[in-house]
């Protein structure tokens, strides 16, 4: 259930989670990787919300995306199952 709430409150469950759980590699992975994807969705929120005329729409493009991947993020943490988002995903298994 941890894994599930670490994905919540976006980084900061995912930092807190990170910290406390140092045993359990599957809470940690889902940790890391909580905190990659939510401060990688803000850096490109904040980016295109700098392009002119369309980069409201990129933004709100961005956000669906994050959203979708953060609901297959939390039921694959609530099936215990590890689901890894490209890129991040690996990130995220070096370091648990």
């Amino acid at each position: 259930m941890a894994a599930l709430i670490s994905y919540i409150g976006g980084f900061v469950t995912g930092i807190i989670f990170f910290f406390l759980e140092k045993d359990n590699k599957f809470i940690r992975f889902h940790a890391i990787q909580s905190i990659i994807l939510t401060v990688a969705w803000l850096i490109v929120k904040y980016v295109l919300g700098y392009i002119p005329f369309i980069g409201w729409l990129l933004v709100l493009l961005v956000n669906g995306l994050v959203l979708a991947l953060w609901i297959v993020c939390m039921v694959k943490a609530y099936q215990k199952q590890t689901f890894k988002i490209p890129v991040i995903g690996d990130l995220a298994d070096q370091y648990k």
